[in-house]
This record gives structure tokens, C-alpha cells and sequence, in this order.
């Protein structure tokens, strides 16, 4: 009785954190770029009720006597599905189809990636444009080095490709490439991907380097839509039946609980 107590408490702790995922998942519904987490769970370690696994007459048992000592989570895992695509008035907007990433440099100087693009042309040195997100991290080119326009051009006109090209009409009124794209990253394995505020995910050994689109010819190419920002893939009924699910199961592990004090009580009662 004493083992289903910590089964049970085992129980209880795994769904308040698989609530609080939840609860993460509805908080950010309108996040733009942010990406579903769903939680995944793992058993403990068993206990053998009965060491012996032959009968009385030395044959084998067809199987074991074993309890299970409760659950924990394992891992939170993003769901990289592509969100919907919302129409945006801004000239900087972009969203992102396909596994790709955008590349911003951070104040530490390391190279984060995001599929929030919800960019912003800002003034860089002697003028020149800059392009960045909310936060004024420079936004990151196929060749890792910070877009930075120097010239005389009108951020109104400037104009981007389904393959990030920046491109600026002529004197003729057509549009020119300026010989800049916007880099776009993929992952071996994006979950792996470590979480930082504010839509940011950093590499790590789990991850994998980060695959340039621009030099590889192994990964399917991704496409950026200027005018569009992705909007977050959370699915709010699935999530919110999700939550009514976990809600019954910690119930049902409080109850375990309940019953285990009221069957230790009872126990402890005979000796009266």
C-alpha cells in the first residue's frame, strides 16, 4: 500500500506537468512561429513480487510477477507542422514552408534560429538598412553574415523570393537582384534543438549542425512568402481535450491515493 502511495504521487506529478505543457500550448496560440509541444511519458523501474519464475513442479512460468513503480516524463517534443498562413499588411513579414529556419545573431554573438518572421528594416551603420527582428537581432544571410543594404534604397520596394532572394526594382522599374538572400536552416533533428525565450531555439549535439539551404543538395528546399507570418500551429480543441484528459487522470491517481490511506486505516483499525 505504501508502494501505491509513490505510484500514485508519481502519477499526479507527471500530469500537473503535462497541464502545465497545456497550458503553455493555449498561452501561445497566437504566437506567431510557435510550434505544438506535446508530452511524452516513460515507466519506472519494476519490482519482482516473485523472484522465482518456475512452479512448484520446475517448469517455466509463461511469465513474471512484476509491478510497475509509477511514471515520469520523458520529453517534450515539438510538432514541426507547418502553421497557417496569415496575410500581414507589413513588407517584412515573412512565413516560412517547408523545415527551414531563419538565423538571427544574438547580443552574445551566437546564432540563434526562429520561424517567427516578423522582421523589421532597421538603420544600420552610415545609414544603411539592416534587417532584424522585433528584438534588433540582425537577421542572418545564406552566408551567415547580417543583411545590411548600403545604398540609397526605399524599404517600401524591396522585395524577397519564394527562395529568399532580395531583390529592388531598377530604373526601369524591374526588379534586380541585390545578390543577398535570406538564409534558411534545417536540422537533422529539430527536436533537439535547445528552447530559448522569445521563439528562439539553439543548436546542440542533439540537434546536429545546422544544413545551409543555399550549399546543400540533399534537403528539400523551403520557401519563404514575403506579405505572410506563420501563425502557431496549436490545435485549441485537441488541446483542450487534452487537458480534460489529464485533468481525469490526475484525479484518478488522487484517488489511488484516497484509497490507499483508507486501506492503511482500515489496517491499522484491526488491532483495536
Amino acid at each position: 500500500m505504501v508502494r501505491s502511495l509513490w505510484t500514485a504521487a508519481t502519477g499526479m506529478i507527471a500530469q500537473q506537468t503535462n497541464v502545465d505543457n497545456i497550458a503553455n500550448n493555449l498561452a501561445n496560440v497566437n504566437t506567431v512561429g510557435y510550434k505544438t509541444q506535446v508530452n511524452e511519458f516513460k515507466t519506472l523501474l519494476y519490482q519482482n513480487i516473485q523472484t522465482k519464475t518456475t512452479s512448484a513442479n520446475g517448469e517455466q512460468k509463461p511469465g513474471s510477477a512484476q509491478v510497475g513503480l509509477g511514471v515520469r516524463n520523458a520529453s517534450l517534443n515539438f510538432i514541426f507542422k507547418d502553421g497557417s498562413m496569415l496575410a500581414s499588411e507589413s513588407d517584412t513579414a515573412f512565413a516560412i514552408t517547408g523545415r527551414g529556419f531563419f538565423a538571427v545573431r544574438g547580443e552574445d554573438g551566437n546564432d540563434y534560429y526562429t520561424r517567427n518572421g516578423n522582421f523589421l528594416w532597421t538603420l544600420g551603420p552610415d545609414k544603411s538598412l539592416m534587417l532584424s527582428d522585433t528584438d534588433g537581432h540582425p537577421v542572418l544571410d545564406a552566408k551567415g553574415q547580417a543583411i545590411i543594404l548600403k545604398g540609397d534604397y526605399d524599404a517600401s520596394q524591396i522585395c524577397v523570393t519564394a527562395d529568399g532572394t532580395i531583390c529592388y526594382p531598377d530604373e526601369k522599374n524591374n526588379l534586380k537582384s541585390l545578390g543577398i538572400s535570406i538564409g534558411l536552416y534545417q536540422f537533422t533533428n529539430p527536436n533537439g534543438l535547445e528552447r530559448e525565450g522569445g521563439n528562439l531555439f539553439k543548436q546542440s549535439a542533439a540537434s546536429g549542425e545546422p544544413i545551409n539551404e543555399a550549399t546543400s543538395t540533399t534537403v528539400q528546399k523551403s520557401s519563404v512568402h514575403q506579405g505572410f507570418l506563420e501563425g502557431s500551429n496549436v490545435q485549441v480543441v485537441d488541446e483542450m481535450v487534452n487537458m480534460i484528459v489529464a485533468q481525469r487522470a490526475y484525479e484518478m491517481n488522487s484517488k489511488a491515493i484516497t484509497a490507499s490511506d483508507e486501506m492503511m486505516q482500515q489496517a491499522n483499525n484491526l488491532r483495536r
